[in-house]
């Protein structure tokens, strides 16, 4: 696996946003945007059937980050998609982040789906207490990290967590009003998953569009991003054969450092072997790390 080494223009991260037949114009346009102007000096580049990056186990070696946006409907999007599942999968599992807004957080899932999530997904709109009931273009209320806020919503996923969850180290970012998870964070593998129902990347003319007030929402996206850029553990993180090797969320190292850290910790690589007095951890280095419907 290449992850901790992946690089795109002037040695930045890569960042790979999924533009192609499973999704719809506007959506990827609008998690690149976020992923540029996010605090992370990511290199973002689409990729997809027609894209100057196909989506293959060779595009995504070189990438530390694959986002895949909204779009239209599972079961079209899955069949566009599921040659893909492996590389996807693999990916993941070797280090690399996954970051799905609504119908991504549905692919996250198993039924069908790329089988990311210690669990699956099923439909918001469905669940009991929901305040939704249809696929329109709406708002939904969320807590996200104990904080109630409204966000732009068509159709999104609530996730169906099961038993292997604490063991994923499952975070739940924001959860429904009715107290179903709406946006979390998990580990596959030695990768990251991080997965929304609603769509906090919206931008202010897919509120205007459909008549409905707008919802700065940005900083939820940015916090979705950043829970999937956080380090990992101590040991069996992605310590490759790279020499890669994250950071233990529940053990932190912090770093007073330019603006350039995730969630109050920065994003890492190593650039030496173990240390002899701590096995897994590594001298590291600050790595400097922008439409619609589901």
């Amino acid at each position: 696996m290449a992850h901790a080494e992946a690089s795109g223009a002037g040695g930045r991260p890569l960042a790979l946003v999924y533009r192609g037949p499973a999704t719809l114009p506007g959506c990827p346009e609008a998690v690149a945007d976020l992923l540029a102007a996010g605090p992370w000096n990511l290199d973002v580049r689409f990729t997809g059937p027609r894209e100057a990056l196909p989506l293959s186990a060779e595009s995504l070696s070189g990438a530390l980050v694959y986002a895949q946006p909204g779009g239209g409907t599972l079961s079209r999007a899955y069949r566009k998609l599921r040659r893909q599942r492996d590389a996807i999968r693999d990916f993941v599992r070797g280090g690399g982040r996954y970051v799905g807004f609504c119908l991504g957080g549905y692919l996250a899932g198993a039924t069908p789906g790329f089988g990311l999530l210690p669990g699956d997904t099923d439909q918001y709109i469905s669940s009991a207490g929901r305040t939704v009931h249809d696929e329109s273009d709406t708002l939904v209320g969320v807590v996200w990290r104990g904080r109630p806020r409204t966000v732009f919503f068509q159709d999104g996923p609530y996730f169906v967590l099961d038993e292997t969850a604490a063991a994923a180290d499952t975070r739940v970012l924001a959860t429904y009003t009715n107290g179903l998870p709406a946006a979390l964070v998990t580990r596959f593998g030695a990768g990251r998953v991080a997965v929304t129902g609603p769509h906090p990347e919206a931008t202010a003319d897919w509120y205007t569009d459909n008549g409905l007030p707008v919802h700065d929402t940005r900083d939820l996206a940015v916090d979705l991003v950043g829970a999937a850029l956080e380090a990992l553990t101590y040991g069996r993180g992605p310590r490759n054969h790279t020499g890669c090797c994250w950071l233990n969320q529940q053990h932190p190292t912090r770093f007073r450092g330019p603006p350039g850290t995730v969630g109050g910790y920065a994003l890492v690589r190593s650039s030496t072997s173990s240390s002899g007095s701590r096995p897994g951890v590594v001298r590291l280095n600050l790595m400097m790390a922008n439409r619609k419907t589901k």
